[in-house]
């Protein structure tokens, strides 16, 4: 696994994530691991007290962990929201769009590439978990 990339400006937590099944059968974990097809849905009576959740990504082509970083935004969720596995660095704008702040990939992802592709675009076409205005909200209010 390559360095984790963050955009958050806390420290980095560094205990190790439970699964969703273990962390719903104990009351002491603060950081939980979703495995992709698992309903995050699950989490949400205990947003307050995790510090990490990290969704699984096998695949870049599954894209259920998109749901899943969306919908604990939505809900409420405001510590580290990581992606693992296999995320590549033309996903990684999508997911932050989604709520994503930290990210583990398995391959390591050019420092460069990734500048410019958080670069790339100044306008979002719709609404999602961040905080982007659409372009069309801009330009009729």
């Amino acid at each position: 696994m390559a360095d984790a990339l963050r955009f958050r400006d806390d420290e980095p937590h560094d205990e190790p994530a439970v699964t969703l099944d273990s962390f719903l059968g104990q009351s002491n974990a603060t950081a939980v691991r979703i495995e992709s097809g698992e309903d995050a849905r699950l989490l949400l009576p205990y947003l307050d007290r995790l510090a990490l959740v990290e969704v699984a990504f096998p695949k870049f082509r599954d894209g259920r962990g998109y749901s899943t970083g969306r919908i604990l935004r939505e809900a409420g969720y405001t510590g580290e929201l990581r992606a693992q596995g296999d995320v590549l660095v033309d996903q990684i704008v999508p997911m932050r769009r989604c709520g994503f702040d930290s990210f583990a990939p398995e391959a390591p992802i050019d420092e460069t590439v990734l500048k410019a592709a958080l670069a790339r675009y100044d306008h979002v076409y719709q609404s999602a978990a961040d905080a982007a205005v659409p372009v069309w909200k801009l330009r009729h209010g």
